[in-house]
């Protein structure tokens, strides 16, 4: 789980950065602490949901909770465009997926 969480902040923290910097929700060190702590927020529950029976199914539900709320703190801590924050989420998260899934 700890090289998954490492490999999530790998991929997604950058992406963050790059997202909420472009569109001026966040200067780029907030954007840094915000991508880290989306994901510190979500990733154990990610992992303890798949737990019990991992399925592809589990995976699509799990993942897509994940984006709604990661784009739901980064709502809160910026109060900047929903459905904006939810773009920068679903590809801050089928990166950071496509890439678990080719290692």
């Amino acid at each position: 789980m700890i090289q998954a969480l490492l490999l999530t902040l790998a991929v997604e923290v950058p992406l963050y950065v790059l997202a909420l910097t472009a569109l001026r929700f966040a200067t780029a060190g907030r954007a840094v602490l915000l991508g880290v702590s989306v994901n510190l927020l979500t990733h154990p529950l990610l992992w303890w949901s798949l737990a019990p029976s991992p399925s592809a199914g589990a995976l699509w539900s799990a993942e897509a909770a994940v984006v709604v709320a990661e784009a739901a703190v980064l709502w809160l801590a910026t109060r900047r465009d929903p459905a904006l924050l939810l773009v920068a989420s679903l590809g801050a998260n089928a990166a950071s997926l496509l890439i678990g899934l080719v290692f």
